[in-house]
């Protein structure tokens, strides 16, 4: 089983992403669970989602403290919200920024893999707006072998409607230039 928690901000989209990556989890017939966490429920404040997936029936109905993957989608969550805690050594985090993975690693100090995709500006050139929920998820497909790329389409053209276009582009394009450092010191 893979466990992942997403950071991200109210109004950002990691609600949605969860909701996504799940039904296309589902879709290729494994188990998938997503949920939020919500503390003040505003835009602009931090929240945390998951999503379990696995090949068998997910049968653990608990939060996620240990995760295998942390996804980032806002920067400057980081060093404000603690987005290690409980991340495994040998885990994994995939962070929107400018900055390498190497050096994201460094100035965490995490030895596991780190990946780093400009996200936020994928997302003014595909999507004309800061929301980052369907970047992230190409980065997170490209780097974590969970689903297929492919089997993102059909939630994303069914939640986006004639939007879908521009945020598949956004997906495939994250895809294509999130960076991976597998041990970052």
């Amino acid at each position: 089983m893979i466990e992942i928690r997403w950071h991200g901000r109210g109004g950002q989209g990691a609600v949605t992403s969860i909701e996504m990556l799940a039904l296309a989890a589902i879709k290729e017939g494994k188990y998938a669970q997503g949920f939020p966490s919500f503390g003040p429920e505003r835009r602009g404040a931090p929240v945390a989602a998951f999503n379990r997936i696995d090949d068998k029936r997910i049968k653990v109905r608990s939060a996620i403290y240990d995760p295998d993957v942390v996804v980032v989608l806002d920067p400057s969550l980081v060093g404000l919200v603690n987005v290690l805690e409980g991340l495994k050594p040998d885990g994994i985090l995939i962070v929107n920024t400018q900055k390498s993975p190497e050096e994201v690693g460094k100035e965490l100090n995490f030895k596991g893999a780190v990946a780093t995709v400009d996200a936020s500006k994928i997302a003014w050139q595909e999507l004309g707006v800061p929301i980052t929920n369907t970047t992230m998820l190409g980065a997170l497909v490209k780097v974590v072998d969970l689903i297929k790329a492919k089997s993102l389409e059909a939630p994303l053209e069914e939640r986006f409607g004639r939007l879908a276009p521009k945020n598949i582009n956004a997906f495939k394009r994250a895809y294509k230039e999130v960076k991976i450092s597998k041990s970052a010191n």
